[in-house]
């Protein structure tokens, strides 16, 4: 990379930030929360190959210079398991649309709260639909709790990192390499969070519990083991894993058990010493993005909070884990959320609301909109039902919409952007306090080890991982 181009991605910041060779300095922190950063996040992701890269290496160094570093989140879940702390419920954001102003939000209202405990996220299939590879994800979150004056650590969670059960039927090995090599991309650029997914491989007709979840532990355990392999030093990747998946068979304490038994045994024989899980994925009523009915509402949910605080208990001890996560909790109403710190939940994942917010916006243009949605009557139909009426294959759809249209929307006014945003900051600090992540800065700052890296440590660990997973290791 030419320092000449670093030099240029510098230049708007004036005299505060100064680039020696691969050395950064910032002179003046208040230039960071200003223009010169709304530009240096769009060259990131919308400029040329070489802008594109001294932009996104130039937000490494500055998050790190003043303590914008992605972290783990694995030994806050820890202290939970221990009984060091509880009683919140972490949210897992996967921010899909405008993501810089998203972001945005998602921090002002951390900042109003004095919240820490926050996950920002993005899942395997997202990654496509979005048009969101990691590099670029990392960078305009780093950007966005630069520009709001955020100082905490990041924690950027690669979700979903999920076996496709079909691909797996007829290539074992070439979909879990798949899976790796998403993984080391990911923690290459700096997701020190990630939820293994292979509870697709989950089989219910076998015999006994064992032998029902043995193909989910035993391929957990394994990707499990590569994680641990290319983590940078002094990170201990937060790794999360599923036992029920979304929108199928509610989960039950057994299961978790035969689970964990299972993947404790084949994760020893990989490797002594070898750190395991964090929290464990469950299933108790919910589905991604809700069921959405006839006339574009959604369904009502029948949560399960029984069966997901047992759960969560079990996970905690004797596991020594955070606790349990709830996936497909964005739909819910308003007055469920209150429920998850009540019942020891650790994680509650919250995606297709936010897209809603941005979709349905009254400030939406409306041209805008029904452009999108001419896009998805001629290169979506696939995701159209036989009976699906136009509320229900648009609702369902829609996201596949994101991708194609990301730079128009990046390019909105910035009155019809701020207004959104608006919106998207406020139900953020409504779920912050029913969540009762408020406050959880100082827990953040105790328990957890941001540890400063340099752009360049990143990627041998990751190159490794990559030609490795390639070859079958």
């Amino acid at each position: 990379m030419a320092i000449e181009a670093i030099q240029r991605a510098a230049a708007p910041y004036g005299g505060g930030v100064s680039v020696s060779g691969t050395a950064v300095k910032v002179n003046d922190p208040a230039s960071l929360t200003g223009p010169a950063t709304d530009a240096l996040v769009w060259s990131a992701v919308f400029g040329g190959a070489e802008e594109q890269e001294a932009a996104r290496w130039l937000l490494w160094e500055l998050g790190q210079a003043v303590g914008v570093r992605p972290a783990s989140i694995h030994d806050l879940y820890l202290a939970r398991g221990r009984g060091e702390c509880g009683g919140f419920t972490v949210p897992a954001i996967n921010v899909r649309m405008i993501t810089y102003d998203t972001a945005r939000a998602v921090f002002r209202a951390a900042l109003a709260g004095d919240a820490g405990a926050i996950i920002l996220e993005i899942a395997r299939s997202e990654i496509a639909y979005t048009d969101q590879r990691p590099a670029e994800y990392v960078a305009v979150l780093i950007g966005a709790a630069l520009r709001e004056g955020y100082r905490l650590p990041l924690f950027i969670q690669g979700d979903h990192c999920q076996v496709n059960a079909k691909k797996y039927a007829t290539d074992p090995e070439g979909e879990v390499g798949e899976v790796k090599k998403l993984i080391a991309e990911e923690i290459g650029a700096g997701f020190f969070n990630i939820d293994v997914d292979t509870s697709t491989l989950v089989d219910l007709s076998r015999p006994t519990l064992d032998e029902q979840q043995r193909a989910n532990y035993e391929r957990a355990a394994e990707i499990t083991t590569f994680i641990r392999r290319l983590e940078p030093k002094g990170v201990t990747v937060s790794v999360g894993a599923e036992i029920g998946e979304v929108g199928h068979k509610n989960s039950t304490v057994e299961e978790l058990h035969a689970f964990m038994e299972g993947f404790n045994r084949a994760l020893t024989k990989r490797g002594a010493g070898l750190a395991g899980i964090s929290k464990i994925s469950v299933q108790t009523g919910t589905s991604h993005g809700g069921v959405v009915l006839p006339d574009g509402s959604i369904a009502d949910v029948k949560l399960d909070l029984v069966a997901l605080e047992a759960l969560s208990a079990a996970a905690r001890s004797p596991y020594g884990m955070g606790g349990a996560v709830q996936h497909g909790a964005s739909t819910l109403p308003p007055d469920a959320f209150g429920h998850f710190p009540r019942i020891e939940t650790v994680e509650i994942h919250l995606a297709t609301n936010f897209q809603n917010i941005v979709f349905d916006h009254p400030a939406l243009p409306g041209e805008l909109r029904q452009r999108a949605y001419g896009w998805l009557d001629a290169n979506a139909q696939s995701e159209k039902k036989a009976d699906d009426t136009p509320e229900q294959f648009y609702y369902r759809a829609r996201k596949r919409a994101i991708g194609p249209f990301k730079k128009e929307f990046w390019s909105l006014p910035q009155a019809t952007r701020g207004a959104i945003a608006a919106d998207l900051e406020k139900n953020f600090r409504f779920l912050f306090d029913k969540l009762k992540v408020n406050g959880t800065a100082g827990l953040v700052r105790a328990h957890v080890k941001a540890t400063p890296l340099r752009h360049a440590d990143l990627a041998k660990p990751a190159s490794r991982a990559v030609d490795d997973a390639e070859a079958g290791e």
